[in-house]
């Protein structure tokens, strides 16, 4: 548990809220570590009163993130710790799904290949591959991008309903980050149902001059459209009829991860 120091060089309490947060994520470690644990020995991992203690596992245990044991006193991890995994549970399969697939298309379209999912207003990319002729490439894992002005912002956002969609989009500011991004309502609606249609996103130069992008849609089980699978690279070589002409290898890609998440197709 990390607190400040003081000027005489001891450690000082966390603030209150801050400290319980801290006491609460250790006394899952200590849970998870230990299989299960009583109160006396909670209370020693971290080094406080068994009162407190007991606090923090009675409020844990009305999350449903401990449950007690059939030992009366001994606690474990509760199932509401899986509901929270959930919530990632698909990210992290997607990447480990698609891995594969972004490899064999980087050495096939040529280009750097990524996969993005939809995070509040923002695409966040979870996995890239660079294609045999990326110098330098820029490296967009973990990196927040605005859903208006790529590819993958803009296949994610084709597929949602449109409270959804307008939800995302009240967001930061559509900025006019280049000449060709588009910010007008209007226009950025007719290039979602021209994605909607044709089964991919195209983003010319609308993030960055010089780059160009395209985007398809990966589903999951129930046919939700849950990431997006794109492909990026310099205008000079990655030309509006070169998308256009790779743009079904890389539908078919997305379509493989998807089935690899569980989509029937």
């Amino acid at each position: 548990m990390s607190n400040q120091a003081t000027d005489d060089g001891t450690a000082a309490p966390a603030p209150g809220g801050v400290q319980s947060v801290e006491r609460a994520v250790s006394v899952l470690e200590i849970l998870a570590q230990r299989g299960e644990a009583g109160v006396s020995e909670v209370a020693a991992g971290i080094d406080v009163h068994k009162s407190t203690a007991f606090r923090l596992l009675g409020a844990l245990e009305a999350r449903g993130l401990v449950e007690q044991t059939t030992e009366r006193g001994k606690y474990r991890l509760g199932f509401g710790i899986v509901r929270l995994a959930g919530a990632v549970t698909d990210r992290l399969d997607i990447t480990q799904q698609g891995r594969q697939v972004c490899e064999r298309l980087s050495e096939e379209i040529g280009e750097t290949v990524n996969i993005a999912v939809l995070q509040e207003h923002y695409a966040v990319n979870l996995c890239q591959v660079h294609g045999p002729g990326a110098i330098g490439t820029h490296n967009w894992v973990g990196q927040l991008t605005p859903v208006h002005a790529t590819s993958s912002g803009k296949i994610l956002l084709a597929h949602l309903s449109e409270k959804e969609r307008a939800d995302v989009l009240a967001g930061p500011k559509t900025q006019k980050l280049t000449p060709h991004t588009l910010t007008a309502r209007t226009e950025l609606e007719k290039s979602l149902a021209e994605a909607r249609e044709r089964g991919y996103a195209v983003a010319l130069e609308e993030l960055e001059i010089g780059l160009h992008a395209m985007a398809a849609p990966i589903r999951s089980l129930d046919g939700t459209v849950i990431a997006a699978l794109s492909a990026s690279g310099p205008t000079y070589r990655f030309t509006e009829e070169r998308i256009h002409e790779v743009a079904p290898v890389l539908v078919e890609g997305a379509e493989e991860i998807s089935r690899r998440m569980g989509y029937p197709g």
